[in-house]
């Protein structure tokens, strides 16, 4: 028997069934074409959204710090600058304007250094690595240099250069030294409330509620937020003056130890 080439059976529905096929198929390419278009867009939304939380992130846990450090060391160079060159006694608290640094504080078991504004503003202070004295109103408080009354303050506890971020680590005893244009006040640290509403105001109180102490004295309330990270609660820290010395006379014990 000869062989001979059998062709293939056209498929059905000739060449108009084909052309359906071919745009059906065309179709399909240009709907996986779009979908891969839009999960490949998708998925570089996310990675961008990803890297600038990151950014944020990074910025407020440590370009912060740098930023008010870099401020807070410069101002209290700057402040005592200014009374190397001019000496003098220390003003009355009225003399001072909002913002104003007036001194410096040191908390030698935590090595810490800062300088001191008038109020507590936010941006205008606190987020500058500074520390903030309760000044104005109903929250105003006692200076140092007062022979009585609580001189309380304000810092953050995280990012903006954090001066109070480990003030839970302090013990009784534990040495807190402000220094003005003309004196070094050294406190000591006597007692702590790890949490209270941001509105017990009493905490700052001349004789502070919660403190300890019974009657008036020379006090100190250092103030920041809790837990870390949040602004929900307030961390109060409490210390009593043990000693007062002219800056003519060199540092304290505290700060030479």
């Amino acid at each position: 028997m000869q062989l001979r080439r059998v062709e293939p059976a056209p498929p059905p529905g000739g060449r108009a069934e084909r052309r359906r096929a071919a745009k059906r198929g065309a179709a399909r390419a240009r709907r996986e074409s779009l979908g891969v278009f839009l999960s490949r867009l998708l998925g570089e939304v996310f990675i961008t959204l990803g890297t600038v939380m990151l950014l944020f992130v990074a910025y407020q846990l440590w370009w912060t710090n740098v930023i008010a450090h870099n401020q807070a060391g410069g101002a209290a160079k700057s402040l005592q600058h200014t009374w190397d060159k001019g000496g003098g006694a220390d003003r009355d608290a009225g003399a001072f304007s909002p913002g104003e640094g007036f001194a410096i504080i040191y908390i030698p078991a935590l090595d810490v250094k800062a300088p001191i504004a008038q109020g507590i503003d936010k941006h205008r202070i606190l987020d500058k690595g500074m520390v903030g004295h309760y000044a104005e109103g109903s929250l105003k408080t006692a200076m140092p240099w007062d022979r009585q009354g609580n001189f309380a303050l304000a810092g953050h506890r995280n990012t903006h250069g954090e001066p109070f971020r480990y003030v839970n680590r302090l013990k009784p005893g534990d040495k807190i030294v402000v220094e003005t244009r003309s004196t070094f006040y050294t406190y000591e640290m006597t007692s702590r409330l790890d949490q209270t509403s941001p509105a017990n105001v009493r905490v700052i109180d001349p004789v502070p509620a919660g403190s300890g102490f019974t009657k008036p004295g020379r006090y100190i309330t250092l103030t920041t937020c809790t837990p870390e990270f949040t602004s929900t609660y307030r961390l109060i820290v409490w210390g009593k003056m043990v000693d007062e010395r002219p800056r003519s006379k060199g540092k304290p014990d505290a700060l030479v130890e």
